[in-house]
């Protein structure tokens, strides 16, 4: 009693309870005297020889006739009658020992005849159910007892052997390293023979986690393994980016089996998600597509279906329930109605599911990270025994999709454009390791492309730092209690947490290190013979540009106390710099030298620039204050920062004659905004339940204050102002803006010192323009935009982006990027629970940085604390194409200058590779080839040149190639 009563209170969902709701949902009363109730259900149950299925239900034993036709004694009874074309009326009698009790008019209806795939698999959480290491020691065994058992009923009829779909490619990968020659000649049989299927994916990915090639990278395995691999698995996450389909695309992968999950934050129904048909055509703007299928309830029953309907317990459950689980989407869509999974909301009606085979997922028990069971064979193998339809086929997960493709593709709709994540908010409760990841990101590819430039094939390194990389971007990223702190389970939130965020600075530090490498062996293969120190400045984005380099001078190169000027090798030039002393009393752990800033005007994109390193007369006049309080400017902006107000009150464009600010906008620019919401913590899934029609669980919201100005400056190079205020959430918030002489571009550092606490919490930085709504934004493989199509269902209060968002309008366009933060709301801030309403007015121009929080309850970090850094950048010009001038904006944050210490001579100058097109971006040069991405929104044809190499190349609309056969 107490167990149903702490049930029943909670709202927590209950397999019983959801079961008995599909019972009640599919049948009708047709009987109700003195406490007696007789239901019926007419469901698509078909036997051999030609006979269909009426389901009664009663309260207390009873004899149950369908008069003339059949009869059978008990409180659940299955009539069988003639199968009609028709419906037949006939009537019911309900008998005790005293005679009829009651009777009714019953209707048969005709029933599909239906054909089931059922794919058993185990859903990878690395981590969540016990700590990582146990979990993955856990799936290789599972992948022990998935070879035994395809053996041992390898003689079973064909629909009832035990099949295995290797949900994630990661586990697969290292049992295959890891067990002897002839069980993994024994799991590649079965892969042969379609009895075992390895999926495409490695792991459940956070897809807008990921960077382009980081996506395109981690599907590896299904073009190198030799296996036949062309579905992939989408499990939990409820959503993905659009160049998902790109990867997958290129990876000869054709199919995606997407389990969306109910726990908490979801609310696709209210946003399209009851029009999205499945199976549907997932269509990039490439003109690539795969055939996906998706889960069925208003927020996604996750990969529990078959579950569920009993498949994994017992062939008299099944037989209950999985033919009204049928006859429930035949009629209405959703079989399950608003409550039954603890979620509340309006009712979500939908169009009855349309086709008679269906994808029904199956885990070995009701739990994350279960093992394989011989169970649902079982009970395929007795019910194709039992019954002629529906069809159960043990299957694995193309074998539906190969299916559908032959008998039904045409009738099915195609959806274009981005499948925005509802889970992507859960991003922003480890905002110290996702920057560093995201760092991390760039950094990779610039050093695999100099390593490429001095000759070195660095290729299996460059793989592996980018699997540390996903491997933080993987979903689980927490224990089911996070807050909790045991050793093994659901409660080992601690060690969960600890390995989970040290793989984050783990991947930064390999990618560091690579592209430490890669500058040193780039310097050395450009060397030529004896000549003075000099910097060889690299610019690895696209488009020539003038920005600002930071180099390390070290004292046994040249002495410190030596004066030194910087030339620019091109044209004799003396390039202004400023320098900064490392004074090893105060580091005497750190190489001693100086930094040297500068800087350089038009570097070629994906070239070079030699400064070269010369004495002096005198060292370089320290740094002074800019006229004006609190002002800084430069050739293109002058900018204000309000001290009182905390926060910079005016952002000038110079060039235009134009203010960026929106000066009447709720927020300031660059304000802290700090939301305490009054929700409690450590419950789990609480945030799946709570509802926020208004602001009532906006405890407080509070922005920075008390601001001081700690460093104003000008030096050779630029402008800078930094600012201290206080905050709640936080220690102190550092802001530093600066302006480079020569670079159109506003630059601003974020610096918090975070309190860690409980309390459900987020922290915005606000960006107000003075503009209309946005026109474009870069996502991972895309561009979206308020024009651009998305899959219906997606989520619409917030925006995962990769870097960058800009504002269109006839005299100017601006655009606003971010390093390290990925979430944007734009025009105000919402509520962080279901459904998501906005606590400000709408104000199209303003952005507001979502830099971190912790609303979630399970699975993400219950906390966050230390010190945390976020970079953006702001650009201007009159007349830029938006994604143009986006990917210019962005380039400063994730394409810095790299000035590699050269110590003989070296080429004033050099471009080693380029494109012709301004919309087509050279991402990374690698051993094969010219990496490329599109921006624009219809296909193009570029000419790439590397070195004395030239080739063209055509690129579908926001798509990717790689120039191949062009070789330095």
């Amino acid at each position: 009693m107490t167990s149903r009563l702490l049930q029943r209170s909670l709202g927590s969902p209950d397999y019983d309870g959801i079961r008995q709701a599909l019972r009640d949902d599919t049948s009708t009363p047709v009987i109700s005297e003195r406490g007696l109730e007789v239901r019926v259900a007419v469901v698509p149950l078909f036997t051999h020889d030609g006979r269909q299925a009426v389901r009664v239900s009663s309260t207390v034993p009873l004899t149950h006739v369908l008069v003339g036709v059949d009869s059978a004694t008990g409180t659940d009874v299955t009539l069988l009658v003639p199968e009609v074309d028709a419906p037949r009326a006939l009537t019911l009698e309900c008998r005790d020992e005293s005679g009829v009790v009651g009777t009714a008019r019953v209707t048969v209806t005709p029933q599909r005849k239906w054909s089931v795939f059922v794919v058993h698999h185990s859903h990878l959480d690395i981590g969540y159910t016990d700590p990582q290491g146990t979990v993955l020691r856990h799936h290789l065994d599972y992948l022990d007892a998935a070879v035994r058992l395809a053996e041992e009923t390898a003689s079973w009829p064909d629909d009832a052997k035990f099949r295995w779909t290797v949900e994630s490619s990661w586990p697969a990968q290292k049992w295959l390293a890891a067990r002897p020659a002839e069980a993994v000649e024994s799991f590649r049989r079965f892969a042969r023979e379609g009895v075992i299927e390895v999926t495409a994916l490695p792991f459940q990915l956070h897809t807008e986690a990921c960077s382009t090639e980081e996506l395109h990278r981690q599907l590896r395995f299904a073009r190198e393994s030799g296996l036949p691999v062309t579905s992939a698995m989408h499990t939990d996450v409820p959503g993905a980016v659009v160049g998902l389909v790109d990867a997958l695309s290129a990876a000869g992968v054709r199919y995606l089996a997407a389990a969306h999950n109910w726990a908490g934050r979801s609310v696709p129904y209210l946003h399209g998600g009851d029009k999205l048909t499945r199976p549907f055509r997932w269509r990039a703007p490439s003109g690539n597509e795969i055939l996906v299928w998706f889960t069925d309830t208003p927020h996604g029953m996750a990969y529990m279906e078959g579950n569920t309907v009993g498949l994994t317990d017992s062939y008299e459950l099944a037989d209950d329930l999985l033919p009204r689980y049928l006859a429930a989407l035949a009629t209405r869509g959703y079989p399950y109605g608003p409550g039954t999974f603890g979620w509340q909301g309006p009712d979500a009606p939908r169009e009855p599911y349309e086709l008679d085979v269906l994808h029904l997922r199956v885990q070995g028990a009701h739990a994350d990270n279960a093992g394989p069971s011989i169970v649902p064979a079982s009970i395929a193998r007795r019910w194709n025994e039992q019954w002629a339809w529906p069809r159960l086929r043990s299957a694995v997960n193309s074998d539906f999709f190969a299916h559908v493709e032959e008998h039904h593709l045409d009738r099915l709709a195609v959806h274009e454009g981005d499948w925005t994540d509802w889970w992507a908010d859960g991003l922003g409760s480890g905002a110290r390791p996702l920057g560093y990841v995201r760092r991390a990101q760039s950094a990779l590819r610039v050093a695999e492309t100099l390593h490429t430039l001095a000759g070195v094939d660095v290729t299996a390194q460059v793989d592996a730092a980018y699997d540390g990389v996903a491997l933080f971007n993987e979903h689980t990223w927490g224990a089911a209690n996070p807050w909790e702190d045991a050793e093994e389970a659901g409660d080992s939130g601690g060690l969960q947490w600890t390995r989970k965020s040290s793989g984050a600075y783990q991947a930064q530090d390999d990618a560091a290190d690579l592209l430490h490498a890669a500058v040193r062996r780039f310097a050395a293969a450009l060397a030529e013979g004896e000549g003075r120190p000099a910097f060889a400045v690299f610019n690895p984005a696209t488009r020539a540009r003038t920005d600002v380099v930071r180099a390390f001078l070290p004292r046994d190169v040249v002495p410190v106390d030596v004066p030194i000027a910087l030339v620019d090798a091109r044209t004799g030039e003396t390039v202004p710099h400023h320098e900064e002393f490392v004074d090893p009393d105060d580091w005497p752990t750190r190489p001693i030298g100086r930094h040297v800033h500068a800087v350089v005007r038009d570097v070629p994109g994906f070239g070079h620039v030699r400064l070269d390193v010369v004495r002096a007369e005198a060292q370089p006049s320290e740094p002074a204050e800019p006229s004006g309080d609190a002002v800084i400017e430069n050739e293109f902006y002058r900018v204000a920062y309000d001290v009182r107000e905390g926060h910079l009150s005016s952002v000038f464009d110079k060039r235009a004659g134009r203010e960026l600010v929106n000066g009447d906008a709720a927020a300031g620019f660059g304000q802290y905004v700090y939301d305490q919401y009054a929700t409690a913590p450590h419950f789990n899934h609480l945030s799946g339940h709570v509802g926020a029609h208004d602001r009532t669980l906006l405890g407080d919201r509070a922005i920075g204050r008390h601001a001081t100005v700690t460093e104003c400056r000008r030096t050779a190079v630029g402008e800078k102002l930094v600012v201290e205020l206080r905050g709640k959430g936080v220690d102190w918030i550092r802001t530093t803006i600066e302006l480079h002489y020569g670079v159109p571009r506003l630059d601003l550092t974020y610096q918090l010192a975070k309190q860690g606490t409980p309390a459900k919490e987020a922290v915005f930085l606000a960006f107000p323009f003075a503009a209309g709504p946005p026109s474009a934004w870069e996502l991972t493989g895309g561009v979206g935009g308020p024009d651009v199509p998305r899959v219906p269902g997606s989520a619409a209060y917030m925006l995962p982006i990769r870097h960058w968002i800009a504002f269109e309008d006839p005299e100017l366009t601006v655009a606003w990027a971010t390093l390290e933060a990925p979430l944007v709301q734009l025009g105000t801030i919402h509520m962080p629970y279901a459904p998501f309403p906005p606590t400000l007015d709408q104000e199209d121009g303003t952005v507001y940085s979502w830099a971190l929080n912790n609303i979630w309850d399970t699975n993400f970090p219950a906390q966050q604390q230390g010190e945390t850094t976020f970079r953006y950048a702001v650009a201007s010009e009159a007349g830029a194409p938006a994604r143009r001038l986006g990917a210019a904006a962005a380039a400063g944050l994730t394409e810095p200058f790299v000035g590699a210490l050269v110590t003989d001579a070296a080429p004033a100058t050099t471009t080693y590779a380029s494109v012709d097109h301004p919309d087509v971006l050279i991402t990374s040069i690698g051993q094969n080839g010219v990496r490329l991405q599109s921006l624009a929104a219809e296909p193009v044809e570029a000419t790439v040149a590397l070195g004395n190499e030239i080739t063209t190349v055509r690129l579908p609309a926001c798509g990717v190639a790689v120039a191949e056969g062009t070789r330095l």
